[in-house]
């Protein structure tokens, strides 16, 4: 019959080769996660670059500055041609449009209508209460009913409003006008 203090020996090993396994699991999976996340703050990058070349003024030809024409793109021929009937405006919103990065220029005018609803909510919370409101708080403001798909939809918009520097996320799941953007419009 095996002694009380082996089998604890016993029970003490597995236990410790069981730690180790999870250890060496956990340091691949948080390596795995660093690589993941340099490479979303890579692609978050390159896009927030391509929006601030697009949406500054080009110079043209002439010297004079002015905004991106097509001819001045790289815009492929056939797509120059399309016609612009009923085009929306340089800047305007349009459904499905991007959120562009905020800028000292740009009004909430550039933003669908979901976002404008968005920030002028955070800016009436703003002059009222202090201005942080969670994502719940957001929807019961937009009348949306409170369940998983219409709280996920509001939360992945605050997160694109918080990355373009329209918002503000001042603790996790807590949201706030940004300091640059006005909700006037």
């Amino acid at each position: 019959m095996a002694s009380v203090v082996g089998l604890l020996e016993d029970r003490e090993l597995a236990a410790r080769v069981r730690v180790e396994g999870l250890r060496e699991e956990a340091d691949r999976v948080l390596a795995e996660l660093a690589q993941a996340e340099t490479d979303w703050q890579e692609w978050l990058i390159a896009r927030q670059r391509v929006d601030e070349v697009l949406s500054a003024p080009q110079r043209s030809e002439t010297g004079a500055v002015g905004p991106v024409s097509v001819e001045d793109s790289c815009v492929p021929e056939a797509a120059a041609e399309v016609p612009s009937v009923g085009a929306p405006a340089l800047g305007a919103a349009r459904a499905g449009s991007i959120v562009p990065v905020w800028r000292p220029a740009l009004t909430a005018d550039v933003l669908e209508v979901d976002y404008q609803q968005i920030l002028a909510a955070l800016a009436e919370r703003r002059t009222k209460e202090g201005g942080v409101m969670t994502c719940q708080e957001i929807a019961v403001v937009l009348g949306l009913e409170l369940c998983p798909a219409s709280m996920e939809g509001v939360r992945s918009k605050m997160k694109r409003l918080a990355d373009r520097g329209w918002a503000a996320e001042s603790a996790p799941g807590r949201f706030t006008l940004a300091d640059g953007p006005s909700c006037g419009s």
